[in-house]
């Protein structure tokens, strides 16, 4: 397994720098965030960029798990739902771009909705995954779909249901056990649960439970990273762990990128060496 990062938790840093400063932290792979508002945004990345982004993974020696690309696939306007398959579609054909040839990069994204719809609107959710689906596997790029509190998809139950249902090697999960945390599901459980359907994690920290919890900055809570880990490599996982800064932290007044990017090395790392995981 690596360590890796997200630079959603830098979306003001342009690429280069947080690139050559995740690779001087340590980091062994970075997962790019590639939506609107950030500097490695989609319609910033020309044939000539992405030429040079690529290469500077190379030249700082990380892998490249994921590409993300967050958007609702439930979105009932016809205008707003044309916005977003229009990103993830543009995120699927960078991925081919810059595929590895081994199904990597995965490209990330989330179901969107609320909880409610998966029972009210169940044909019309496989309805819109089969479709992005489909233009994946026409790019042999992987989706890996995240469950998320609060939205349609929102418990491991749903998560390997939808990839039973679907049944294409094209749609995975982005394993992020945060959200399984806070709904009071042991990390064994998540884990034995979701990790043989994963293509790809994110970790993060929190206190609490649903609906009263915080996402924290991996090593600011209580969440045992060392046991995720150690049962992660047990039951076979040998991709990026992935470390995400939510946007709850990124909105504190003091938040700090970079400070935060080096917890979460620091983090990770002990838990590695406490669980007597070695990185590959």
């Amino acid at each position: 397994m690596q360590i890796g990062y997200t630079t959603w938790g830098m979306p003001d840093i342009p690429g280069d720098t947080a690139l050559r400063f995740l690779s001087d932290v340590g980091f062994d792979a970075v997962e790019l965030t590639v939506l609107p508002g950030y500097t490695t945004a989609l319609d910033t990345l020309d044939r000539e960029e992405r030429n040079r982004i690529r290469q500077l993974y190379t030249i700082n020696g990380l892998s490249l798990p994921a590409v993300s690309a967050h958007r609702s696939l439930l979105d009932e306007d016809p205008d707003g739902h044309a916005e977003n398959m229009k990103i993830l579609e543009e995120a699927i054909d960078l991925c081919q771009d810059w595929s590895d040839g081994e199904g990597h990069p995965v490209m990330d994204t989330v179901l969107g909705g609320q909880p409610d719809d998966w029972d009210q609107k169940h044909d019309f959710i496989l309805e819109r995954v089969q479709v992005l689906v489909e233009y994946a596997k026409k790019r042999n790029v992987v989706i890996g779909m995240e469950a998320h509190v609060g939205a349609a998809l929102d418990t491991a139950e749903k998560s390997v249901k939808l990839v039973e249902e679907i049944n294409s090697p094209f749609l995975k999960l982005n394993f992020d056990i945060s959200h399984f945390d806070i709904l009071g599901m042991s990390i064994q459980d998540a884990v034995t649960m979701m990790a043989p359907h994963a293509a790809h994690t994110h970790v993060k920290d929190q206190r609490g439970r649903m609906p009263d919890f915080e996402f924290l900055i991996p090593g600011e809570g209580t969440f045992d990273f060392t046991e995720y880990v150690k049962v992660m490599h047990e039951i076979g996982y040998t991709g990026s762990i992935t470390a995400e800064v939510s946007k709850m932290v990124q909105n504190r007044p003091d938040y700090d990128p970079m400070a935060a990017a080096e917890m979460c090395y620091r983090t990770l790392e002990n838990a590695f060496r406490e669980a007597g995981v070695e990185r590959g």
